[in-house]
């Protein structure tokens, strides 16, 4: 037994789950695991997060936020921060991307997403962040990500390193545009709210039947962003008509919201979104082996070009146009 085995197993015996039978789930992109544990006709999940890579407290303090917003995060079970072990709630199976691919209606889902999204937004406040410890999404935060695309994506396309004159344009370019993504009011954000991340949760009604996943990276940044996320979706195409109605949905329940400074940070954070994904997804097969994400960038291209067409992003797409004209904009080759 390796010294993580023995760990985990003694944070189980701890809290009365040593007897139960463990069954692995699908993992997500980062270093994290999770396993089903099953007992007595009880379940939970395991939350393997080993440290340093990985740390529970981030999305431990975010779960107890959206609880506190009478919000479906996974009720806490057990803890162990400095074991990098959290046992949970278990919400069972019923993505909303499974359900979808059994065949259910595309609208509702969406509907319930920004019902949902329209609920975080309005019970939060000041203090929650506070007490949560949230960081902002800051400027040098929005640069990181964006800069995975000329540390990652150009290089494997081009089969050079990226120039530092050319890294510097693009970033200074990126630096132009984030106050205007900034003209709408700051809320928490959860980054990753998208159909793979949504649950459903049958015995439940309104807003708490969707239940929320992968919320650790959560921060403090424009209200725009989650919707970003759940609209311009890396693994899948959302309907334009399903799309339409939940933006109308959405700035409806917000009318203090200017549309047009809505719309402008909208296609800013879309675009610095998707020129992160490029790269996270590049940098997943360069860096760590997995190739499985490789084929969505095409999508992503088609999203990021779509963001690129808003007058305001006009700088952004002469300096996408400079480094990756439309013969790089591909799958990079594996085999490379």
């Amino acid at each position: 037994m390796t010294d993580r085995a023995a760990t985990i197993a003694r944070f189980l015996a701890a809290h009365g789950w040593a007897e139960a039978r463990r069954v692995p789930l699908a993992n997500d992109a980062s270093f994290r695991r999770y396993e089903r544990l099953l007992r007595d006709g009880e379940s939970a999940v395991l939350m393997d997060a080993p440290p340093p890579r990985e740390d529970v407290r981030p999305f431990a303090r975010v779960d107890r936020l959206l609880l506190s917003l009478g919000l479906s995060a996974p009720r806490p079970i057990a803890l162990d921060e400095a074991a990098g072990l959290l046992l949970l709630e278990d919400f069972g199976d019923r993505t909303f991307t499974r359900v979808l691919a059994e065949g259910a209606e595309e609208a509702p889902l969406y509907r319930l997403a920004v019902e949902v999204l329209i609920a975080l937004q309005s019970g939060f406040s000041d203090s929650a962040a506070e007490a949560a410890a949230l960081p902002s999404y800051d400027d040098a935060r929005l640069l990181d990500e964006a800069a995975l695309f000329v540390d990652w994506y150009l290089p494997a396309v081009r089969g050079r390193p990226t120039g530092e004159a050319e890294r510097s344009d693009y970033l200074e370019t990126w630096r132009g545009l984030f106050p205007v993504a900034r003209r709408v009011p700051q809320s928490l954000v959860l980054r990753d709210y998208h159909v793979d991340n949504l649950m459903v949760l049958e015995r439940r009604e309104g807003v708490a039947a969707c239940g929320l996943l992968d919320f650790q990276d959560a921060v403090i940044g424009p209200v725009s962003y989650d919707l970003v996320s759940l609209l311009e979706d890396a693994r899948r195409d959302v309907g334009a008509a399903v799309a339409e109605e939940a933006l109308r949905r959405f700035l409806a329940a917000r009318p203090e919201l200017d549309r047009a400074a809505f719309e402008a940070s909208y296609a800013v954070l879309g675009a610095q979104r998707n020129a992160k994904i490029i790269g996270i997804f590049t940098r997943l097969w360069k860096r760590d082996g997995k190739p499985v994400y490789l084929p969505h960038i095409a999508r992503v291209w088609r999203l990021l070009e779509s963001d690129l067409r808003h007058p305001v992003l006009a700088p952004m797409r002469a300096c996408f146009d400079r480094l990756a004209p439309p013969e790089l904009r591909r799958v990079p080759e594996v085999a490379a």
